[in-house]
């Protein structure tokens, strides 16, 4: 025992030194943390000498070693990197067992050496699953104030670096897919999804507000693609896709046009699932959505408007009679050939087909909504 303890400064330095010879994670240390790793190994002997004092007992001290660094040294040092440590450890001490054991003691004295460095080892693993659950619960808390931020409209540097800090690249364009929680969701599922999302896209984020599930994807791929492939991830009820953006910067506006989307979403119950947000433009309109009216009016009823040739006029008086293509032509004074091909002159400038049902609604609300903006 005697000699165990007054080997203990001979068996820091030499295994200081094998970490210097064989590790050159080591050597490129800062050499603060070069430090720090030198008192966890000196911990480390004086640990095992007190236990090897009363190798009957159970080992001990063991985590104590490790609160000679700071709890930061984790994020430098990874686990596998920490297990060389231990393993440069036990290497050190067998090598040099002929020297420190009393003659006949060198198998007694690498035995303990084998059983601490065990105990070492699961120590250094708890420290390490601890230090994730830790990061893991902060990276939870950052993500739901991310996708809060983005829910509200805000976007900044901050969101930018906090979002940086998830890991989102940045690649890509952005795309918010809102829909209900599956009942099912929980802490676990919601991991899960975020994998099977940052599979399809990239990039992802998960934001679980109450019943509602907020998804944002990030990537150069297809996004809706993307989307629409997680679409048994969401619970009951319509999902809606949001706007797709270039990039961070617009993140919030895809936010706000999926969420505008949600709440309108019931006014249209044979809308397919999921549906784009710049599908329900009229239903949006109907919740106060002054987006989509202003899309509305910018996408169908200024291009007509500035297309001449009766385009909008005669758009009004089809809507007007009941989507009768005769009637139209008779209030006009035309022949039925001319509102038809004048019809396709609307679907060619807007991308709207009057002669659809759904579409035709949509020309319609977007007219009703540029006429009362002339007076």
């Amino acid at each position: 025992m005697q000699r165990v303890r007054d080997a203990s400064g001979k068996l820091t330095s030499a295994t200081l030194r094998r970490l210097d010879d064989q590790l050159s994670w080591y050597r490129e240390l800062p050499a603060e943390d070069r430090s720090y790793v030198g008192l966890v190994a000196q911990a480390g002997v004086n640990a095992f000498i007190t236990w090897f004092a009363e190798p009957h007992r159970p080992p001990h001290g063991v985590d104590k070693m490790f609160s000679a660094a700071p709890p930061e040294l984790t994020r430098t040092i990874s686990l596998q990197q920490t297990l060389q440590l231990v393993r440069c450890g036990v290497d050190v001490v067998e090598e040099m067992s002929d020297q420190i054991a009393a003659p006949g003691g060198e198998r007694e004295l690498r035995e303990a050496v084998l059983r601490y460095s065990r105990e070492v080892a699961f120590s250094a693993a708890e420290i390490y699953a601890r230090a994730a659950e830790v990061r893991g619960a902060w990276d939870a808390r950052l993500e739901a104030l991310v996708v809060d931020a983005l829910v509200r409209g805000d976007g900044n540097d901050a969101l930018r670096s906090r979002m940086s800090a998830l890991g989102w690249s940045g690649r890509g364009g952005t795309l918010v897919v809102v829909g209900t929680t599956n009942p099912g969701l929980d802490e676990v599922r919601a991991a899960e999804l975020r994998r099977a999302a940052r599979r399809s896209a990239g990039d992802a984020l998960v934001g679980i507000h109450g019943d509602r599930l907020v998804l944002v994807l990030g990537g150069e791929g297809d996004l809706v693609e993307a989307a629409t492939g997680l679409l048994g991830r969401f619970g009951p009820g319509p999902v809606v896709i949001g706007s797709a953006v270039s990039g961070l910067d617009d993140a919030a506006r895809s936010a706000r046009s999926a969420l505008a989307g949600m709440a309108a979403a019931p006014a249209w119950p044979q809308a397919p699932r999921p549906v784009m947000a710049d599908d329900l433009l009229p239903e949006r309109v109907l919740t106060g959505d002054a987006s989509a009216r202003r899309t509305l009016v910018t996408q169908a009823f200024t291009p007509l408007a500035e297309a001449g040739g009766s385009v909008l006029e005669t758009l009004s008086a089809y809507l007007g009679t009941g989507r009768s293509l005769e009637a139209a032509a008779r209030r006009l004074y035309v022949h039925p050939n001319t509102v038809r091909y004048r019809l396709r002159k609307v679907s060619e400038i807007t991308g709207w087909d009057p002669l659809d049902a759904r579409e035709s609604f949509v020309l319609q609300v977007a007219l009703a909504l540029g006429q009362l903006g002339e007076r």
